[in-house]
């Protein structure tokens, strides 16, 4: 897989986490209803100071690596933290990433893509990764993915 190395500032996001592994058989339910929770329950309109309207999946407290536990958080990118007790707050990390773009039908290309980085020999460090989503389409979607590195 291609990708090119950039370096990203700081970024502050708004939206919902749980916990979760790869392992776990209920993972895709976790991930999933954190979605469904992030829309239909209003939670993306609701938060202000949006940066912009794309979605991001992130990936963050890593226990070890992929085969470990996680924290997975459904969010937006927001200029700064305002009170709402409907979202957490994180942040993206500065650093250097390896940035991805993957195109395709929106759930299979981003499993796909994540089965062949974990067969990757990537220097990742296991801080903070995300997914991008460029734009709502489900059968051509096209989404920027980003790996911290080392």
């Amino acid at each position: 897989m291609e990708y090119e190395v950039i370096k990203l500032k700081e970024k502050i996001v708004a939206g919902v986490e749980s916990r979760t592994n790869n392992a776990s058989p209920d993972m895709n339910m976790v991930i999933g209803g954190l979605w469904r929770d992030f829309y239909e329950k209003g939670i993306h309109e609701s938060i202000p100071n949006k940066s912009n309207k794309k979605a991001l999946g992130i990936y963050t407290d890593y226990a070890r690596d992929e085969s470990g536990d996680y924290t997975i958080v459904v969010a937006c990118e927001v200029e700064k933290e305002e009170s709402n007790e409907n979202v957490v707050f994180r942040r993206i990390p500065a650093g250097s990433y390896a940035k991805f773009v993957v195109q395709g039908d929106m759930v299979q290309a981003v499993a796909d893509f994540w089965q062949k980085l974990w067969k990757m020999d990537l220097p990742r460090a296991y801080t903070c990764d995300f997914e991008e989503y460029q734009d709502e389409s489900m059968d051509n979607a096209t989404i920027h993915m980003y790996i911290a590195l080392k």
